[in-house]
């Protein structure tokens, strides 16, 4: 076989095997894409009026929070400004279950109790990350699936490739065309102009799905820290305890930080862990957050040896690793960078239809010539002379 012939054989299996995980991704990517914008427009439980009291302390609005959710596991409170409602997230992963409940921070009135099991971008994220299987099954599958997705587009470009005197045929869609010959100009003409966005979204979303690809990322970026989030450990516990320890915490964390958007604190799950908190100046982006940790009971700051640390002390590879969600929804550009991450997210689930109709066309068409090739051999008469095989024309 000539070169080119493997590289399409490969490129059809590939395709094959792995058009359907990837249509889903994609789809549920272009879904996914605005429910910052939609959730802002639809969801008021997210507004509260702005006021000149005080918040209500982390305290506070847990113990507001749980009579709500009873039984279940705080994750984290969350303020988001003055005229936003805060949140207390809910989380277990066994058994599997996530609440979030939206409080006014002023007056401590509930406004929004969701089962986030019934959120509907909750659940296009669950098919975007897990085709709605078992992490310990879905993830896998579609970061392989990913990872395949990247080596078509590459063997894409090679198929593309044209010829010297077909160069102008490659840019362009033959709109007057048979339909057939339309899909095949609308799989190569459009995947090859959004190449570029298509592979940044694919090799972003291989950062999540293989530890060993996000390390070797970070590694030839020059990092030298662990890539991954880890709670911190807390120091011994001393005679001495903190009265509220979170609430003193969040209450230096505000002082230091007057204009952060997000200010999150998380309550530790045991005895040994650290207070974990988040401050995001920017509440459209997450790459320029502060990860810090405290040691729950003397307040002591924890240097935390991993890439989610201190802003200040990021270095460029971390910085890169932070930027991969920002990267792969496009918020990294704001509304624009949405919008080419969308659109590339669209092409991205035309590709798997397109080349999928490419193929059963040439099936089909390499079976009606078969057919037309035997009925057009004259066919020697039976036994009796009496009847022929009759031809096609």
């Amino acid at each position: 076989m000539k070169f080119k012939e493997k590289i399409g054989t490969l490129h059809l299996w590939l395709g094959l095997s792995s058009g359907l995980v990837v249509f889903i991704v994609s789809i549920t990517g272009c879904l996914y894409a605005f429910q910052v914008e939609i959730q802002e427009l639809t969801q008021s439980y997210r507004h509260v009026e702005s006021r000149t009291a005080p918040f209500l302390p982390p305290s506070e609005l847990r113990k507001i929070a749980e009579a709500q959710v009873p039984g279940k596991k705080i994750h984290g409170v969350q303020y988001e400004g003055n005229s936003r409602a805060a949140f207390v997230s809910f989380y277990d992963f066994d058994p599997l279950y996530y609440y979030l409940v939206y409080i006014n921070p002023y007056s401590g009135e509930v406004l929004k109790t969701k089962n986030m099991s019934h959120d509907f971008f909750y659940q296009v994220l669950q098919g975007h990350f897990y085709l709605w299987l078992p992490a310990t099954i879905g993830q896998p599958v579609v970061a392989t699936s990913c990872l395949i997705f990247v080596i078509m587009l590459i063997t894409g470009m090679v198929l593309w490739w044209p010829k010297k005197n077909k160069a102008k045929q490659r840019f362009t869609i033959k709109w007057n065309a048979r339909w057939r010959r339309k899909n095949y100009d609308l799989h190569n003409v459009i995947g090859f102009y959004s190449l570029w966005i298509t592979l940044v979204l694919a090799l972003t979303g291989l950062v999540w799905g293989f530890q060993w690809f996000s390390t070797g990322v970070y590694l030839l970026a020059g990092g030298d820290k662990a890539a991954i989030y880890e709670e911190q450990a807390s120091g011994p516990a001393t005679e001495i305890a903190l009265t509220q320890p979170v609430d003193q915490l969040w209450l230096k964390l505000r002082e230091e930080n007057p204009t952060a958007q997000i200010l999150e604190v998380h309550f530790p799950e045991n005895d040994t862990l650290s207070i974990a908190a988040t401050i995001n100046p920017d509440r459209s982006t997450y790459w320029k957050a502060d990860y810090r940790f405290f040691d729950q009971y003397t307040l002591q700051e924890i240097d935390a040896k991993q890439v989610y640390g201190r802003f200040d002390k990021a270095t460029s590879a971390d910085k890169l690793i932070r930027m991969n969600y920002d990267i792969h929804t496009g918020a990294i550009l704001g509304l624009p960078g949405k919008i080419l991450a969308f659109l590339a997210s669209l092409v991205a689930a035309s590709l798997p239809v397109t080349g999928f109709l490419i193929w059963w066309g040439r099936r089909n068409k390499e079976k009606a010539e078969k057919a037309v090739s035997q009925a057009d051999l004259i066919a020697l008469p039976d036994r009796k002379g009496a009847q022929r095989i009759p031809v096609l024309k």
